[in-house]
């Protein structure tokens, strides 16, 4: 039996925190780690949720076969994301982004989620992670979030 995670993306009070957290944010929030600024980190958590609504993922990668299970485990676990954990190139943001026009758009997929429950999540396998059920996809998105919100000390 699955029991719902502790973060979670779509239910609505733990949407609804999430949200409050991007709301904290503004335009000279300062990272405590890393090399995004905040528009860019705002950038950066909207593009896997944009590829989870368009319900179109990229196929699963050869280093997913080999380690995949490993990372999940890691990911979904305590340890969660660690600072500087590499991401997929199409997730990397270095140009320059606008705050303002970025947080609305976060927080307008971050509410489709909640809208959507967990019927938003593909069956198809998480390109590095492998066959994930709902409750997986939720808590992998939540965990995103959360850490780049601590990341920006919201």
């Amino acid at each position: 039996m699955n029991s719902l995670p502790k973060l979670s993306i779509t239910t609505k009070e733990n949407n609804d925190a999430l949200l409050r957290r991007i709301n904290a944010l503004t335009p000279v929030s300062k990272p405590q780690w890393g090399t995004m600024n905040v528009a860019q980190m705002l950038t950066h958590c909207q593009r896997p949720l944009k590829l989870i609504l368009s319900g179109t993922l990229p196929k699963r990668t050869f280093i997913g076969y080999l380690v995949g299970g490993f990372f999940k485990k890691r990911i979904l676990g305590e340890a969660g994301f660690g600072r500087n954990t590499p991401t997929a190139p199409e997730f990397v943001v270095r140009e320059e982004h606008t705050f303002d026009e970025e947080k609305e758009q976060l927080i307008g997929i971050v509410k489709q989620f909640a809208e959507r429950g967990l019927s938003v999540f593909p069956t198809d396998p998480h390109p590095l992670f492998g066959p994930m059920t709902p409750h997986e996809w939720d808590l992998f998105h939540a965990k995103h979030l959360d850490h780049h919100l601590r990341q920006f000390g919201v």
